[in-house]
């Protein structure tokens, strides 16, 4: 499966237009936000003239893929080699995160302009840009070192971002998460220390060469997949996720369920698909789990009475899809078409889901700033004042629960087929159950909302454009359900 991810060698050389286009996609967005630490911007107009150039670069790097496929970049550093690669599924996922980093970026100034930030919340551009860069750099990296330096970077901006508010409870969350990423970048790097002693190699293609199934490859695969797990929050490692957002504001729970796990899970796939092919065992533990995931997760987003909590929880249930798909990816004896089913599937789902949970996550943050009230009881008879906001929520909402015409709904169709060919029947009823568990508690929030009933409350007017910005992140979650044959094709030509 490693070809899938751009690891193997590369017919034509990038062109001059191609590696300035790496270099703004990859420096551009830290820059821009040391500028914005020094001259905030207070309306959103600013932002979308400086991401120009940022999502430029991303389309060149997309025409470039639909071009030749594969493009890789390598360089000898103080005699550390470093290497990208640029393929069709890195193209995606770089798209991704520009486009949902610009959104975030264009709703912060509004959000600013309602929030009390402090004097440390305009630290939230510098670390934003940091954060985009550090993903845009996993999702280009094949070696081992410069996957670390990125993940730790990501990691870093990520807490940074949530202690900026300086609250109690903030501070609480924030340091129990730093601790927890700490102790999952151990555990990355002892996998990692263990498969340079045994085999010498960090780059990701001349270690699939020669790598071995064995007690060092199942060792160096338990270790970096438990410190990945944590740190994409996979049950039952999920425990510092509901708190983080919680206490998080609205961009950067954006930013960190929509891109910040995903990160993770896709590092985690991409090395066991290296150390573990055609593994039984491990695949299947996860797959276990993710039907724990599914079903821990919906039950504790019904029963909650907090909005964020809400949102947050359905991230573990949203990720349980993810991990079902495990055994078909990298499991023995899944026939080729079943395993080419579920990688679309698995890819479009994430996609689907960040666009998504994106949405989402800001329409609860517009809510929750309008009505003051974090609770769902507290949000009753909201539909009166904020129609546009349960809009959003019921649009993004659609992905997540998997109906057609949405990325969700194409995705599980694909997961389905794969799991009915190779007769995983009990992954088809985890999918089944999960939507269901999906409907149940995202109808909570509808049902209080539009409570006739409740007194009016007093409604804190939102910034123009908040909620158009979040609901263009839905309505492209639904597109990508239509138009789903792009992306796939993209996807499955890159590295050919």
């Amino acid at each position: 499966m490693i070809w899938r991810f751009g690891l193997v060698d590369s017919t034509f050389d990038p062109l001059m237009t191609t590696h300035l286009a790496l270099a703004a996609t990859l420096a551009l967005p830290l820059l821009l936000g040391l500028l914005a630490l020094l001259f905030p911007p207070k309306r959103a107009w600013p932002v979308a003239l400086a991401s120009v150039p940022v999502l430029a670069s991303g389309l060149v790097l997309l025409a470039a893929v639909e071009q030749v496929q594969l493009l890789r970049w390598q360089w000898e550093i103080v005699g550390v080699t470093v290497s990208l690669r640029l393929n069709g599924l890195s193209v995606l996922l770089l798209l991704m995160s520009q486009w949902i980093g610009f959104a975030a970026a264009l709703y912060t100034p509004g959000h600013m302009r309602l929030t009390s930030v402090g004097p440390l919340g305009f630290w939230l551009w510098p670390l934003m840009g940091a954060l985009i860069s550090a993903l845009s750099l996993i999702w280009l990296a094949t070696d081992l070192l410069t996957l670390y330096i990125a993940l730790e970077l990501m990691g870093l901006a990520a807490v940074g971002m949530l202690l900026l508010s300086g609250k109690a409870t903030a501070l609480l969350a924030g340091m129990r998460y730093l601790l927890l990423a700490l102790v999952g970048s151990l555990a990355y790097l002892l996998g990692v220390a263990l498969i340079l002693g045994h085999w010498g190699q960090l780059d990701l293609q001349g270690l699939a060469g020669v790598v071995e199934p064995g007690p060092v490859a199942w060792i160096a695969a338990a270790l970096v997949g438990g410190g990945l797990a944590l740190k994409a929050a996979l049950f039952p490692l999920h425990g510092w996720l509901s708190p983080v957002h919680g206490n998080a504001w609205t961009p950067v729970s954006v930013l960190h369920a929509a891109l910040v796990i995903k990160a993770s899970l896709f590092i985690l796939l991409q090395l066991w698909s290296i150390l573990l092919p055609d593994t039984f065992y491990a695949p299947h533990v996860i797959a276990w789990l993710g039907m724990l995931a599914i079903v821990w997760g919906g039950l504790l987003a019904w029963r909650t009475d907090s909005l964020k909590t809400l949102v947050a929880s359905s991230t573990v249930a949203q990720l349980g899809y993810l991990m079902v798909a495990f055994p078909l990816l990298l499991g023995p004896d899944i026939a080729q078409l079943p395993r080419a089913l579920a990688w679309d599937g698995f890819w479009l789902q994430l996609i689907g889901h960040a666009f998504a949970k994106a949405a989402m996550f800001m329409a609860a943050g517009n809510l929750i700033l309008a009505t003051g009230e974090s609770t769902l009881k507290g949000l009753a008879g909201s539909s009166r004042r904020l129609p546009l906001s349960l809009l959003v929520f019921g649009v993004a909402s659609i992905t997540l629960m998997g109906l057609p015409p949405s990325a969700g709904f194409t995705a599980k169709w694909l997961l389905l087929q794969a799991m009915v060919m190779s007769q995983q029947w009990w992954a088809v009823a985890a999918l089944l159950i999960g939507t269901l568990l999906s409907a149940a508690y995202i109808f909570r929030v509808f049902r209080y909302s539009f409570d006739e009933t409740a007194p009016r409350h007093h409604y804190q007017p939102l910034a123009p454009g908040m909620d158009l910005i979040a609901l263009a992140l839905a309505f492209i979650a639904i597109v990508l359900g239509l138009l789903a044959h792009f992306p796939l094709a993209l996807m499955n030509g890159g590295g050919v």
